[in-house]
Formats: structure tokens, C-alpha cells, sequence
């Protein structure tokens, strides 16, 4: 399919891109993950926190230190039971000659998800219309498969953080296994939390 023939049939469906709180439907693509080509559905994560990592392109310049910021913190994002799929609109084979030749790339143990079509990228709502691209887009699904954070920047400029989505997810797990519960402003594991009430109004 081309890109319009996806967009087109997007549009017609008023579920697209999918909202916070929504279930994200499933979807089979094809990835390079630990030198092969594979299919990876999303619902292969069931029951776990997912992280889709979308960035504009291979063999460019912000996205190979994010990518390798997101593989250094990989394990402890496995510890969290979060996996990780990058996303780009690049072949499985530009992400095999990426992963060969880039020290930095060279370091991702998750799949990363070939995106051709852009599918995936206009069910989330992280395309750039006139490039064909990917955005610079996370969004963390939780495990009941429900969109629960996203985050949209544009393909320029400013790199992500791994360290802070980690944190953002920690606090997530938290509030999930801990209901009544929140995380205020820079929260970070082991800090005190909030239990929203009338009592607390005022007081913060």
C-alpha cells in the first residue's frame, strides 16, 4: 500500500490515531531483531507495559543517541516488565546495515519495528505528513493493552530522555499497583506520594 492509500484509510475510521485511555488495536509487523527478520504482533506484549519508540530515520543524527540512551537503560526497563519496540518507516534491511555499522545501534536488544507502510505510525498519530517519516514519538500502552502517556516532538530538534520516560513508567506501575495513590512533580521511587481528597485540597 502507499502512504496516501494508508492515510485515506485512516481517515475513515474516526478511531484513529488512538487517544489516551483507548485500547490500541493489534497490529503484525515486521522487525529486525537479533539478526533476523521477524513478525511481531503487538499483542505478543500482552499483559506487559509496552513502550513504542518511534524516530524519523536510520543513519541520521538525534536519533542514533536516543536509540542508544533507550538500549543503555534497556534492562532496567525489562525489570519494570515494560518492553520496547523502536519504530522508524525504514526497511528491516536499512536496520540491519544501521545495526552493523553503528556503534551506538549496535547496542539495541529490542525489535525494531519496520514501519513501510506507516501503518502503525497513523494508527498513534506520529507521522509527518510530508516527509513520510516517523515522529519523534513514545507512547507507553499499559498492560491492558490501553494507551496511558504519549509524547510528540518534532524531528529537528531536542533529543528524549531515557532516564525520564523510566521514571514516568516507574510512576505509572506505581499508581497501578497502588490505587488512591499519585505521583506529584518530580517523583522518583521511594518518595512520598499523594492520596487525592478534599483533605488534600489547598494544601499542596
Amino acid at each position: 500500500m502507499t502512504r496516501e492509500m494508508d492515510k485515506d484509510m485512516f481517515e475513515e475510521y474516526e478511531g484513529f490515531p488512538v487517544r489516551i485511555g483507548q485500547m490500541v488495536p493489534d497490529m503484525e509487523l515486521n522487525a529486525y531483531h537479533k539478526d533476523k527478520e521477524m513478525k511481531v504482533s503487538l499483542s505478543d506484549y500482552k499483559n506487559k507495559w509496552l513502550i513504542l519508540f518511534f524516530y524519523p530515520a536510520d543513519f541520521t543524527f538525534i536519533c542514533p543517541t536516543e536509540l542508544e540512551d533507550m538500549a543503555d537503560l534497556y534492562a532496567q526497563f525489562q525489570k519494570e516488565g515494560a518492553e520496547i519496540l523502536s519504530v522508524s518507516t525504514d526497511t528491516v534491511y536499512t536496520h540491519k546495515a544501521w545495526h552493523d555499522t553503528s556503534e551506538a545501534i549496535k547496542k539495541i536488544k529490542f525489535p525494531m519495528i519496520s514501519d513501510r507502510n506507516q501503518s502503525l505510525s497513523y494508527m498513534m498519530g506520529a507521522i509527518e505528513e510530508e516527509s513520510g517519516n516517523a515522529l519523534r514519538g513514545t507512547f507507553v500502552i499499559n498492560p491492558d493493552g490501553k494507551l496511558q502517556m504519549m509524547e510528540l516532538n518534532d524531528n529537528d530538534s531536542v533529543g528524549r530522555n531515557a532516564k525520564e520516560l523510566l521514571r514516568k513508567l516507574q510512576g505509572a506501575k506505581f499508581a497501578r499497583e497502588h490505587k488512591g495513590r499519585v505521583c506529584p512533580a518530580k517523583w522518583e521511587p521511594g518518595d512520598d506520594t499523594l492520596k487525592p481528597g478534599l483533605d488534600l485540597v489547598g494544601k499542596i
